[in-house]
């Protein structure tokens, strides 16, 4: 495991490369914090880019929940067919929904127990809206943040939940909402999953793959 100088260098390097903003990959309407809740749901195993083309014609479409319970379900593949697995992301966002408005006033819960019992949320949707939605400090383990973590050796596991907890262990507090960010950056613009950019990466001191290269 690294060392607590490793980690802070880590961490000191993301902060300059990517000075964290705040701002949420997915896009929704700040008023309608479900729409951020609907759009990570539509994430499981699709682009954010990919998402935000679909959700602009999901939201004018079904601009409330209670349009999500009346809808007719084939309606909503129809809109976000694209994202992948559409029938079951469909099924999810009527039934949460539903859940949302008859045990939550058709609120948002800031609780992760609450938020992972509805339909089609795991720990990483719950951890997006738990940090975007109510700024309280959580990890989420995407898979950027999942096969870069263990580049750098700040895990051995291949489970999002456990890769989860240890973070919640090494790093900092403050720095457990940024490192999501941080990382999907760093995934995207260099170390990307085909093709690394590991003679650029500032990180290459501290990562098992790039030094073996």
């Amino acid at each position: 495991m690294k060392s607590k100088a490793s980690i802070k260098r880590i961490l000191h390097t993301l902060d300059a490369l990517y000075p964290f903003d705040g701002v949420c990959f997915l896009n929704y309407e700040n008023e309608k914090p479900w729409q951020l809740l609907f759009a990570t749901i539509l994430s499981a195993q699709c682009t954010d880019a990919r998402v935000n083309m679909v959700t602009p014609d999901l939201f004018a479409k079904f601009p409330t929940l209670e349009s999500y319970t009346t809808a007719n379900i084939a309606d909503i593949e129809k809109v976000i067919h694209s994202t992948g697995f559409y029938r079951s992301k469909a099924k999810s966002l009527q039934e949460t929904a539903q859940k949302l408005l008859s045990e939550h006033s058709g609120n948002l819960p800031s609780d992760i127990t609450e938020l992972t019992a509805l339909p089609g949320v795991g720990r990483k949707t719950a951890n997006v809206v738990r940090s975007h939605i109510f700024n309280q400090p959580s990890i989420v383990v995407d898979t950027h943040v999942k096969r870069i973590t263990k580049k750098l050796g700040l895990t051995e596991s291949t489970d999002p939940v456990k890769i989860e907890f240890e973070l919640m262990e090494l790093l900092p507090k403050k720095h457990w909402i940024p490192y999501n960010q941080q990382i999907i950056s760093h995934g995207r613009a260099v170390c990307t999953a085909q093709s690394p950019k590991c003679d650029k990466c500032k990180l290459k001191p501290e990562c098992r793959e790039g030094l073996s290269r």
